[in-house]
């Protein structure tokens, strides 16, 4: 029997986002068991950008639940990852939880290849923003091996299901984690078949995924991009992301051969300006407007 993760990007019970991992988990053709993840639940400290971890086998120096969640992806078998849009973008649990991710570098052996499917939910059409790009990113730098990410639309809690097309969406997405890729419409990126771009001169474009760049070419009413793979890839192969690794291995021992360099560019700044700190009372729950 598989084992399937489904990781809940928001902190909403019975929303949309974990009733619609649950109806994708049901149209699994195969036999599983669906274990699920509120990313909510779990004390995820923000990444101090130290590289501890990566000279510690992946401990990071933070004391919090970021190991039970890798240890969690790393046994599944297949993975459903859903997030709400808020503000035009993925639930920010999804990136603290990638800022915190070169910690899996000492998973990849464990994650590379790992089957997963991704929905982001919208409350109005159109208005997903980055919603898209932010969870094809998180899966890409994880490693994973993407089946397929849709974004559905519903407000309230249960609206999600109220649409036929939705139901499908949930059936194909359930039906590819194991299965055929969903194949997207529109251009790709021919490197890392990422779909969003920054265009940067009148025929120059940039992957927003894989941040290599290249021309538009067009054909006839079609738009093609000819981008070629270039040094420094970070997630196209198991090998590349531990190269990464290593290159930023060897930024932090460069660091310390400067140390004293840098330090001394840095001193005239550290008493420029005033800091404000927070204020405690403000860190007590209202309890009137709760």
């Amino acid at each position: 029997m598989k084992r399937v993760l489904g990781i809940i990007c928001s902190p909403r019970k019975m929303g949309n986002c974990e009733i619609f991992v649950k109806e994708i988990s049901r149209n699994i053709p195969h036999d599983h068991r669906l274990y699920l993840l509120r990313l909510s639940d779990f004390s995820i400290k923000l990444c101090m950008g130290c590289y501890a971890c990566l000279f510690r086998k992946g401990r990071c120096r933070q004391r919090d639940d970021l190991p039970t969640i890798l240890d969690q992806m790393a046994m599944a078998d297949g993975l459903i990852i859903a997030s709400p849009t808020y503000f035009l973008g993925a639930n920010a649990s999804l990136k603290n939880l990638l800022d915190r991710c070169l910690t899996a570098y000492s998973y990849s052996d464990r994650l590379w290849g790992k089957p997963a499917v991704a929905v982001g939910i919208a409350g109005i059409k159109g208005k997903e923003g980055s919603t898209h790009y932010d969870i094809e990113r998180f899966l890409r730098l994880l490693l994973l091996n993407i089946k397929g990410i849709k974004i559905v639309y519903g407000a309230l809690p249960g609206e999600v299901m109220l649409k036929d097309k939705n139901r499908k969406i949930a059936a194909s997405l359930g039906k590819s984690l194991f299965g055929k890729d969903i194949k997207e419409e529109g251009p790709e990126c021919p490197v890392c078949g990422g779909k969003t771009f920054r265009f940067i001169k009148k025929d120059i474009v940039q992957c927003q995924l894989c941040s290599f760049s290249g021309k538009i070419v067009t054909k006839g009413a079609t738009i093609d991009f000819e981008i070629e793979k270039k040094d420094h890839a970070i997630f196209l192969s198991n090998e590349e992301a531990v190269e990464h690794r290593e290159w930023l291995i060897d930024m932090c021992r460069n660091y310390m051969k400067k140390k004293r360099e840098l330090e001394s560019v840095s001193e005239p700044y550290s008493k420029y300006g005033r800091w404000i700190k927070p204020e405690t009372k403000n860190r007590e729950p209202d309890e009137k407007n709760i």
